[in-house]
């Protein structure tokens, strides 16, 4: 009642790919619906992006990919950006 309505939430990481993945998280917290969408560069791989993706995931927040040596759902540059006008909100990192 009252309550703040979640946003739908687009995250476009490229470089700074730790950053833009904990803010992703972050976003998650007041129940918007987050896409990440990493772009170009392949995802680096450590502890703090790992345990980033898997937070992602158990939230529910979606992780698409446009480099098609990661291990993400794939989405063309294209479609991305016609995915993009859905979202109430797109955040660069």
């Amino acid at each position: 009642m009252g309550g703040k309505m979640a946003k739908k939430v687009a995250v476009m990481v490229s470089d700074n790919q730790q950053e833009g993945l904990r803010m992703a998280v972050g976003l998650t917290l007041e129940d918007n619906a987050v896409s990440v969408f990493v772009m170009d560069k392949k995802l680096a791989s450590g502890d703090d992006i790992d345990l980033n993706v898997e937070t992602l995931g158990d939230m529910d927040a979606k992780i698409y990919s446009n480099n098609p040596e990661d291990k993400l759902e794939q989405r063309t540059t294209q479609e991305v950006a016609l995915a993009l006008p859905e979202f109430d909100v797109v955040i660069q990192y």
